[in-house]
């Protein structure tokens, strides 16, 4: 299955090849409309791992994602003609900022469509950013459907697509993360992490890294639940993905592009975890000089990861913009060497924390859920609170199942325990009480539905 947005390639501009020179070059096209984004030592990441963590704030751009650098450096090569056409682009939310604010910037009416998943924050900023120079159509509960609309839109009007990764202007403006980073650090960095989505950013910064700083390493990461290039790898081409977990939405790509695809597997290496083997992440020595990884991150992770990064930090980021951050937790890295993980984003709508807290909860250990069967007989939950219950243990949700009889019967029941190591015990009470408990395995379709 080809990728919706090839469909118009053919009518676009010429694309040029995606090198270290177009990327130099998109880099001082930039530089008109956008300061180079900050390299911040985070010392407690530093002091964790032992050696020197760099976060490079692409959260800090004015649309708060690295995607202003593809939109804006493919937009502004336009010719006349294609840019008093319009433009059309699909986007899960961070390109079309991008987008909207080069369309702004340049005067070009724009039609950019997102899924309806996409979070309100997100649909928000791109209205903001565009003004009345965009028009925002929410179609389709995943990226591939907003991109086959944006493709039937280009061929039934003329527009100029905005590919957001499959295309070589995409990426090479992408890829100027790599010569800002290079320019901020005094040596060249051992290892750069980076987020992966359609694959535009990690074939830019790849394709730059590999020309101009060879020795560094490199690390791709994505979603346990959307991982399009792990899958791209194994089969020795780009598939289309039967089954994407949305909640990382900058990421949640169900086909990577050709043209990222051609790019990263020409950097070599290998695929250290995919879906089916999940041990077997940080179970691998760290990439060596110049080599080339790629892993997948739990959701529960990043989730992790992005709790920590605000109540340490004071850094917003996006799940997509976690996953580099997450990755350093199941990875070693020789002491003293320089790593960058590329922050990709900070467009995250305050209303998913709820959710963000509780995958994480999950990850840690911390939350489980039970289905209790209590008897029919009175102080059956007095029971289940003294003999059950350990003194750390709370309940934070307790629902019977059958709404018309609330005073006997199964209860789901919500339990965040004090510390990861409380389950054995708790386990154990269960077993020795007459009550009886059924826990929910995470990954079976019941604990979906329930909670």
């Amino acid at each position: 299955m080809s990728d919706p947005l090839d469909v118009v390639a053919k009518v676009s501009t010429p694309q040029p090849e995606l090198s270290a020179d177009e990327i130099d070059a998109a880099a001082k096209r930039i530089s008109e409309i956008m300061e180079p984004t900050p390299l911040q030592r985070i010392e407690r990441l530093s002091a964790a791992t032992g050696a020197n963590i760099y976060l490079k704030r692409e959260d800090l751009t004015p649309v708060r994602s690295y995607k202003l650098r593809g939109a804006y450096n493919l937009i502004v090569q336009l010719e006349s003609a294609e840019r008093a056409a319009g433009v059309v682009t699909a986007s899960a939310g961070n390109h079309a900022q991008g987008v909207a604010f080069a369309c702004r910037s340049m005067q070009i009416q724009g039609r950019i469509y997102v899924p309806t998943t996409t979070p309100k924050q997100k649909r928000d900023r791109i209205r903001a950013h565009g003004g009345d120079f965009v028009e925002l159509i929410a179609v389709g509960d995943n990226f591939d459907a907003a991109a086959a609309a944006a493709a039937a839109d280009v061929e039934r009007t003329g527009a100029t697509m905005v590919p957001p990764f499959d295309d070589a202007r995409t990426a090479s403006g992408q890829g100027t993360v790599a010569v800002e980073l290079l320019e901020q650090l005094p040596t060249a960095p051992d290892l750069v992490i980076v987020p992966v989505g359609g694959g535009g950013c990690l074939a830019g910064i790849g394709t730059y890294l590999r020309d101009r700083s060879p020795a560094t390493a490199m690390l791709g990461v994505e979603p346990t639940g959307a991982a399009s290039m792990t899958a791209a790898l194994i089969e020795g081409g780009p598939v289309v993905l039967s089954e994407v977990d949305p909640f990382v939405d900058g990421a949640a790509v169900r086909r990577v592009g050709d043209l990222p695809y051609a790019a990263v597997s020409g950097f070599g290496g290998r695929v250290v975890s995919h879906a089916s083997l999940p041990l077997l992440i940080g179970t691998e020595p760290p990439p060596g000089a110049g080599s080339f990884r790629m892993m997948q991150i739990d959701e529960g992770a990043i989730c992790t990861a992005m709790l920590e990064l605000y109540q340490n930090e004071g850094v917003i980021a996006e799940p997509a913009g976690a996953l580099s951050v997450a990755a350093l937790a199941d990875i070693e890295i020789e002491p003293g060497s320089t790593v960058v993980c590329l922050l990709s984003g900070g467009n995250n709508d305050i209303s998913r924390y709820g959710e963000i807290i509780e995958r994480s909860l999950v990850h840690r250990g911390l939350k489980h859920y039970f289905l209790v069967d209590f008897p029919q007989e009175p102080g059956a939950l007095r029971r289940f609170l003294d003999e059950v219950l350990g003194p750390d243990d709370d309940i934070t949700l307790f629902e019977y199942i059958k709404r018309n009889n609330r005073e006997i019967g199964a209860a789901l029941v919500g339990i965040e325990l004090g510390e990861p190591a409380g389950i054995g015990p708790l386990l154990a009470r269960m077993a020795n009480s007459p009550i009886q408990c059924e826990q929910l395995d995470p990954d079976s379709p019941t604990y979906r539905y329930l909670t």
